[in-house]
């Protein structure tokens, strides 16, 4: 059952209806201008600095607008919107404490190059400076985590603003952009003409290839005996998976995919081989090890991707595909730069690609690894175990969902067992990892997909984050099956304390949580709990078949650890493999 939300008139109608001038103030500008970007969906919390804004939002019916119950709830919320989608997602915050309570969320969307306009309201402009009531720099203090910062000045401003900020966030690298409006700014009236050209000096991102770099690239191919395609999150954001797997089906060069990029290929392909790096496969790691040919296919050499970058991939030649400039040579040698859309450089590729008779071997070397070192855990007849869980998952819904988890061992657990076939079906914090994200990034999928099921997959620490955000999803119906996979610890820290801190237990118990089904109820959601596997069949499937929002508790063995497990300090091969041993 999809959300209990409103629906809004095309963007066709809306245009038509807004785009005469008139004189109005900043605020209705502001809304007009979201309806022209094609903004359907705004996440947001109001407070003084705003309240010209949330006026003029009133009886306003042109696109929804969610009340969450906390700030970094509204922007997980647009952020999972714009991951879900493809869009830019929104968020409303008023001054001073609700602008700082987005900053993790913005640093959370630009890590991961999420496309975020992040409204926030400031004292009138004659206080800035004076540390007014609720004053906060908010410009300055998000200037490292945001693509670009404006602190509007005067109303007139405001249109041209509006546009450049949806340009700058969706266009290049995409990532947040900031939009600082003063009170009096929101008040203030002037003739409203809508701004629909972008003219910024300096910013112009590339998006077509040098073709020579090209050539370079498929030479390379043609003589490589070990070639490897690591995929990241860029081949999603440029909407390119169609033309990653014309790619790999045409040269049949074995794949790994980051956490980023999981979806961007289909898992069920032959070549694919898992996701690389820190709980990656031994296949993945092993491959780019051993490769004589690494091609980076909108990836950034995280060093959860690379372990110890001097020992990372040492006999291969690196080629990297990035709209990003910067990115390229930052961490790993690059012998074979490519910058641009990387939609548009696979499309201008592909022609110039073809199978490599000289990797028959290593083909058959890397079904071997896979067939000998899939993942494994030990299961058990009498204790719930969290993978095991994850394949419940996945095998109920044939992997079509979409499913957002918050930071931790349940999201290195759903990275490895859920498997996706379709890009932005998986959305999680990656570069910052952020506790809290999972839940509300959910509700944000939501409402870009009304029809489609969401699964939100938390730890028991994670979960009591933003576990407030329960009560929209109570109100609006949203119909987010939340699952969490209760082990009563802080289960990453815990597995690293026990491997590395020689069992010194500091800090880690989470014992003292609520009954998270009771937290459900209180809420109005449905909650559901199960500890062992035929309670699990059971409250999934009720779960399942309600159509509403259910919260399906899942008390699992707080001894559990994820594997393999490369060690920080180690290269990539290193791998701790415990279970799948």
């Amino acid at each position: 059952m999809s959300a209990q939300i409103p629906a809004v008139r095309s963007t066709e109608q809306l245009r038509e209806k807004w785009m005469k001038p008139e004189v109005i103030t900043g605020s209705e500008i502001l809304l007009r201008s979201l309806v022209l970007e094609g903004v359907d969906c705004v996440f947001g919390y109001p407070g003084g600095a705003v309240l010209y804004i949330y006026d003029a939002l009133y009886g306003f019916k042109d696109f929804n607008h969610l009340l969450t119950r906390h700030e970094q709830g509204a922007i997980h919320a647009a952020d999972g919107y714009a991951r879900a989608s493809g869009k830019v997602g929104v968020c409303i915050a008023t001054s001073g404490p609700g602008a700082t309570n987005t900053v993790t969320g913005i640093a959370t969307a630009f890590m991961d190059s999420v496309p975020l306009v992040v409204i926030t309201g400031n004292v009138v402009s004659s206080l800035i400076g004076t540390d007014a009531f609720q004053e906060a720099d908010i410009t300055g203090i998000t200037m490292p985590i945001t693509k670009h910062s404006y602190l509007v000045r005067s109303v007139e401003e405001l249109p041209r603003v509006i546009h450049e900020a949806f340009h700058i966030a969706n266009t290049g690298r995409k990532g947040p952009v900031l939009i600082d409006i003063p009170k009096d700014v929101s008040a203030n009236k002037t003739l409203f003409k809508p701004v629909q050209s972008v003219n910024l000096r300096g910013y112009n991102p590339k998006v077509v290839p040098n073709h020579l770099q090209l050539e370079k690239v498929a030479a390379a191919i043609k003589e490589a005996e070990r070639p490897v395609i690591l995929a990241g999150g860029g081949v999603v954001y440029s909407g390119g998976h169609e033309e990653l797997l014309e790619f790999v089906t045409r040269t049949e060069i074995p794949i790994t995919t980051t956490l980023l990029g999981l979806g961007a290929f289909p898992s069920g392909n032959p070549l694919w081989m898992g996701m690389p790096g820190m709980h990656g496969t031994y296949t993945a790691n092993q491959a780019i090890q051993n490769s004589d040919l690494l091609i980076n296919i909108g990836a950034r050499f995280d060093d959860r991707v690379t372990g110890r970058l001097d020992g990372f991939a040492p006999h291969a030649k690196v080629v990297h595909i990035d709209i990003d400039p910067a990115e390229i040579g930052k961490n790993v040698q690059t012998a074979i730069p490519v910058v641009g859309d990387v939609k548009t450089v696979l499309e201008l590729l592909n022609p110039l690609v073809g199978r490599s008779d000289k990797a028959d071997a290593w083909r058959s070397q890397i079904s071997q690894w896979m067939a000998d070192k899939p993942y494994k855990y030990k299961d058990s007849d009498t204790e719930l175990k969290p993978q095991w869980v994850i394949e419940l998952l996945n095998d109920t819904t044939k992997g079509e969902a979409i499913v957002t988890t918050d930071v931790g061992q349940h999201q290195m657990w759903a990275a490895q067992y859920y498997k996706f076939n379709q890009p932005r079906s998986w959305i999680t914090s990656g570069g910052l990892g952020t506790m809290g994200f999972g839940f509300p990034s959910a509700i944000g999928a939501q409402m870009a997909h009304p029809d489609r099921l969401v699964i939100s997959i938390n730890g028991d620490g994670g979960m009591q984050m933003c576990a407030q955000e329960l009560a929209i999803c109570a109100i609006n119906n949203i119909p987010v099956k939340v699952v969490v996979i209760n082990n009563q610890v802080l289960g990453m820290v815990r597995q690293w304390q026990e491997l590395i801190y020689e069992n010194r237990y500091s800090h880690i118990d989470l014992a003292g949580s609520p009954d998270f089904v009771k937290l459900a109820e209180a809420y109005g959601v449905k909650g559901l709990r199960a500890t062992n596997k035929e309670e699990a069949k059971q409250v999934w499937k009720e779960a399942m078949d309600t159509p509403g929002p259910v919260l399906v508790e899942f008390v699992v063995s707080k001894e559990e650890n994820v594997y393999p497990m490369v060690t920080q300090g180690s290269t990539i091969d290193q791998m701790l493999m415990g279970d799948c041993e």
